[in-house]
């Protein structure tokens, strides 16, 4: 029988869970992704990983650290709280908030190294202008100019380029770093054309203004696997990094020998609290929704709505256990949901679940998941809530784990 989660733990040096149920992430997983990824795009690109949302669900700071050491050139992150999170937890790379930060914020940006975006012109200039009007003489902020071309969610249109760039030029200490967009349905051809067009558009512009062309970068994980947008001087892949392509992106010819290298690197485990006869007829769970619909054996499981296991998984979500899956039963709760065992023999509190993830010969994934709810798989991995225990591993040596109470096992940065 395989060792338990615990005593893997204790062999490797680690304290025990402080709950029956963990996310175990996968560190080779995770630097293998992003070998592929780099031997898709070739050397002379800026891999600029997205590590946003705590790392689509996998623990910010320490796969920004698996990223870093695999080779990494930038990360992205949503917001200046999760760049400063990144700089706290002793990464150097550079970092990139996609997002506006507050004007006020941009003396701590400039302090920590954390370049921005400008993604709208005249409260763009006047913060950098605030900013620049107290530097001191040495500091200085990289900005990244957003150009609106087809998403209609930030950036300044083609047009307008040229004046937001020129004016970001006149503020003293502040660097044109990059111009990007963002692609909003990779999976379809003409649109994914049409926004290359207009970002094209906004860079001949600056070119024949005479603005030396920064680093441009418009691909992420579909665009980069349909290979219709271009990759320019950089990429930024999040979804594939964590070994996750969704169900109807069309991967190119040439994408098709890289995409079956991409691994999941995250599993949802856990093992169950009680598991209990019940007569035919018994409801199950709140409302009675679910009823046994014979002598039924019911395993209550300690995953919930609150740890990210969305109420839109019943009916139909599964789990496997013992190589075989069993039907997930009754009304998700805020911390349990059940699951009917009666067609395994034998099942007891020993027994470890899976509800995202391989076992045996069968694995559940983040596009079923998604179908199941009607969703995405971006969503189900990021969804999963911070306080679930996440237990790092390379192949089967632990390295480290993250709960509420912080980081344990120096070697969570460690890439095997």
């Amino acid at each position: 029988m395989a060792e338990s989660i615990d005593e893997r733990l204790a062999a490797a040096g680690l304290p025990p869970l402080p709950r029956r149920m963990w996310l175990e992430i996968d560190t080779q997983a995770l630097a293998g992704n992003l070998a592929a990824v780099r031997e898709l795009v070739g050397p002379g690109l800026a891999l600029n990983a997205v590590v946003k949302a705590d790392a689509y669900g996998h623990g910010l700071v320490p796969v920004a650290r698996v990223f870093e050491r695999a080779g990494a050139d930038r990360l992205c992150v949503a917001s200046l709280d999760e760049a400063l999170a990144l700089r706290a937890g002793g990464i150097s790379l550079p970092v990139l908030v996609l997002f506006p930060v507050p004007g006020e914020a941009i003396a701590l940006a400039a302090g920590e190294r954390i370049e921005i975006v400008a993604a709208e012109h005249e409260s763009a200039v006047a913060a950098l202008r605030s900013w620049a009007a107290a530097r001191a003489e040495q500091d200085f902020v990289d900005v990244h100019l957003e150009v609106e071309t087809g998403l209609s969610r930030g950036g300044v249109k083609p047009g307008a380029v040229v004046a937001l760039a020129r004016d970001i030029l006149t503020v003293p200490g502040a660097r044109l770093a990059g111009i990007w967009s963002h692609l909003a349905t990779p999976e379809e051809e003409t649109v994914t054309f049409a926004q290359d067009e207009a970002f094209e558009q906004a860079v001949a512009a600056l070119r024949a203004a005479g603005i030396a062309v920064p680093s441009r970068h418009l691909s992420a994980t579909g665009g980069l696997f349909t290979e219709w947008a271009a990759s320019y001087e950089g990429i930024r892949p999040g979804l594939s990094l964590y070994g996750v392509l969704p169900d109807n992106l069309p991967i190119g010819a040439r994408e098709r020998d890289i995409a079956p290298r991409l691994r999941p690197a995250m599993a949802l485990k856990c093992r169950p609290l009680r598991v209990e006869p019940f007569p035919a007829g018994t409801p199950v769970g709140y409302g009675g929704r679910w009823v046994t619909p014979r002598d039924s054996i019911v395993a209550t499981l300690p995953v919930g709505y609150g740890d990210g296991w969305a109420r839109s998984s019943a009916p139909g979500a599964q789990a496997l256990v013992r190589g075989r899956r069993v039907p997930l039963v009754g009304t998700v709760a805020m911390d349990a949901v059940m699951a009917d065992v009666t067609e395994i023999a034998g099942v007891d509190l020993d027994d470890e679940f899976v509800l995202l993830g391989t076992q045996g010969d069968d694995e559940i994934d983040a596009n079923e998941l998604a179908r199941l709810r009607n969703t995405i798989p971006w969503e189900v991995v990021t969804s999963m809530a911070y306080r679930v225990p996440r237990v790092y591993h390379a192949g089967s040596v632990l390295l480290g784990s993250r709960t509420l109470n912080g980081e344990a096992g120096g070697a969570v940065e460690a890439v095997a």
